[in-house]
């Protein structure tokens, strides 16, 4: 990562003489090892100094005002038609820099500026940006990027501009908000980042049960990234929105991609895998930097089930007890096949309520000895750089797997193991010590949506 402030030209000179006095005297096999390793490290340097310069901010204009349209669109394609930014974010843990959470296609971008316009002097910086693409791509030739460019010393900009040159007319380009910008309190404990809700999505029972365990486990907001879903369902957010639980993004990935929903890429066409998920869970991360405590990255089918304590702040304090300096822990899924059910909590009322209801399903696969159970997280965001969907690429500090005595995954779904007669599976009633406060929930939001 480049440092902040740039140090002025030192004078090679004193290096050099001292190179000159060491390799000039009797040759000897330690002498000529000596020499070479301070000749590597003196290119290294040289070459490490080259690219923080290349990468400093430039004036390129002056006396400017900043035009450009601002954008309000969730994805906004650049002119290439190869790039999609998402949104940026200030990001000063390492350096003072904007991070850029966007998509881009792995071969075709090379090269992009960060445009910075300074009020009130009317200089407008460009920086040449580092484009990092996220090592999980599975395939697909577009995937998460982050776009990091270096900002000006004596401005704090509110706004920048992406573009393939480093020379044009800023008033053409859109401007995106940096987000970020001024440290917050937090203002919640936990938030449930849910990516990405497509396909028509219609599970509207198991939905609202999912909802509700969130809240009586400690949610205090669920983000969702949300493609489509049916008129029932937009009924149902309607009420979240209004209750102050749900934040809705819009997230019309296709519209700008074909998109698969699939996780890996099967030579079918398509440019990014299962709506940009992971795209959508880094944004969600950074939108959530400083407003949340922690960050929950999972499906709307699944529920970070505590064992040992009655709720996620209980839990996650113990836990942190544990492991001090750990940001990520990790938590095993577990799959309760809704194939698979029992009579109790067959409630009349919502039998005419599309979707599964998770009380009824308390039997879960058991582990494969060869197979690994994939894991989904609980974060520090601010300890998080990139994050993939079962666990995290970049960070600071630590990441703990927790036990499965501790916390589990309960992931009610399509079973994996088809074949398993009922007497192989495992009966886990852990999810009944809920489920007084959960069928009262629920039935207060399908009274007040549906019912």
């Amino acid at each position: 990562m480049w440092q902040h402030k740039v140090q002025g030209q030192r004078n090679l000179h004193p290096p050099l003489d001292k190179f000159r006095m060491l390799c000039g005297r009797k040759k000897s096999y330690f002498v000529a090892a000596v020499c070479i390793i301070t000749l590597t490290s003196m290119v290294t340097v040289s070459y490490l100094r080259l690219q923080r310069l290349s990468h400093q901010p430039k004036v390129i204009q002056e006396g400017s005002k900043c035009r450009g349209e601002i954008a309000n669109s969730t994805i906004t394609p650049l002119k290439d038609n190869k790039t999609f930014i998402i949104s940026p974010y200030f990001d000063d843990r390492e350096s003072k820099v904007t991070r850029v959470i966007g998509i881009v296609h792995h071969e075709d971008v090379k090269q992009l500026y960060c445009w910075f316009c300074c009020q009130p002097n009317g200089k407008i910086y460009v920086s040449n940006a580092k484009i990092d693409v996220h090592s999980d791509r599975f395939g697909f030739p577009y995937g998460a990027a982050d776009i990091v460019c270096l900002e000006p010393e004596n401005c704090d900009p509110t706004h920048v501009s992406i573009h393939p040159f480093a020379h044009g007319n800023i008033d053409q380009l859109p401007r995106f908000e940096i987000k970020n910008r001024k440290p917050e309190p937090f203002s919640v404990d936990f938030t449930v980042c849910i990516s990405a809700m497509f396909g028509n999505y219609n599970n509207v029972l198991q939905f609202i049960q999912s909802l509700e365990m969130y809240k009586i486990l400690g949610a205090q907001k669920v983000v969702i990234y949300k493609n489509n879903c049916s008129h029932l369902m937009e009924k149902v957010l309607k009420f979240y929105i209004e209750e102050g639980t749900v934040e809705i993004i819009p997230w019309p990935i296709n519209s700008h991609l074909k998109v698969s929903s699939r996780w890996h890429f099967f030579l079918d066409g398509t440019d990014i895998g299962y709506y940009g998920q992971i795209t959508a869970l880094n944004d969600c991360i950074y939108r959530n930097m400083q407003r949340s405590k922690f960050v929950v990255l999972n499906d709307a089918d699944e529920i970070i089930l505590p064992l040992k304590h009655p709720n996620w702040k209980t839990m996650m304090s113990s836990l942190q007890e544990q492991n001090p300096g750990t940001g990520i822990f990790l938590f095993e899924n577990h799959i309760f096949p809704e194939t698979v059910s029992t009579h109790m909590f067959n409630i009349s009322s919502w039998n005419t309520v599309p979707g599964v209801n998770i009380l009824q399903h308390v039997h879960r696969e058991p582990d494969r000895k060869d197979v690994i159970n994939p894991r989904k997280m609980i974060v520090d965001p601010q300890k998080v750089i990139q994050t993939s969907v079962h666990s995290v690429l970049h960070a600071y500090g630590d990441s703990v797997n927790v036990p499965m005595d501790v916390a589990l995954i309960y992931h009610c779904r399509k079973p994996l193991q088809r074949d398993l007669p009922r007497e192989s599976l495992v009966r886990d009633t852990a999810l009944w010590r809920y489920n007084s406060s959960l069928i009262m929930n629920v039935n207060k939001v399908l009274s007040q949506t549906i019912l």
